[in-house]
């Protein structure tokens, strides 16, 4: 669907990328979006720096987002699950005031890309992302096939350095000037 090229001449940039899925149901072992993202960014050549479950609630969802924000080994958080509008639905309420700057072409590209795998559906999310300084995070529906629109449709593409014309990896190095 989108145009996706690579500068053969770069070398691929592992990045480490924290996984926290967002429920009141699931755990680990029954975490299919979280395994399933830790699944593909390890098939990318990705580590997963930690897969964590939290509780739908807004002070511990912050907590545990602020808590890989803190870590230095972090450069990526993808979180997955909370983002419908059902009552417990609370992770962007929870993580867009921690934003510095607010990704809002990711929500239109994530809608973009899932109206083509679930149709009219993709307006039942409220995925969204942007940068809590220099940590990219990332917050994606809580289904597996979500889950692999928003990775296979973009972040696996922006996450690459390979990646042109442009891709995240490269402002990374850039991300505190100031």
């Amino acid at each position: 669907m989108f145009k996706t090229e690579r500068f053969e001449d770069r070398a691929f940039k592992r990045l480490s990328i924290a996984v926290i899925a967002v429920s009141d149901t699931r755990t680990l072992e029954t975490d299919t979006g979280g395994a399933l993202l830790k699944s593909l960014l390890e098939a990318d050549g990705h580590s997963c720096a930690e897969r964590v479950v939290i509780r739908d609630d807004i002070q511990l969802i912050r907590h545990a987002v602020q808590g890989f924000v803190a870590d230095p080994r972090v450069d990526v958080i993808l979180t997955t699950g909370g983002t419908g509008f059902s009552g417990r639905d609370v992770t962007p309420e929870a993580v867009e005031p921690l934003f510095d700057k607010r990704m809002d072409g990711f929500s239109v590209l994530f809608h973009q890309y899932s109206a083509t795998t679930v149709g009219t559906s993709s307006i039942q999310s409220r995925a969204t992302g942007g940068l809590i300084g220099t940590t990219f995070v990332f917050c994606l529906p809580g289904s597996r096939g979500a889950c692999r629109d928003a990775w296979e449709g973009i972040l696996t593409h922006q996450l690459d350095y390979r990646h042109k014309p442009c891709n995240f990896v490269e402002l990374m190095p850039r991300l505190d000037e100031r």
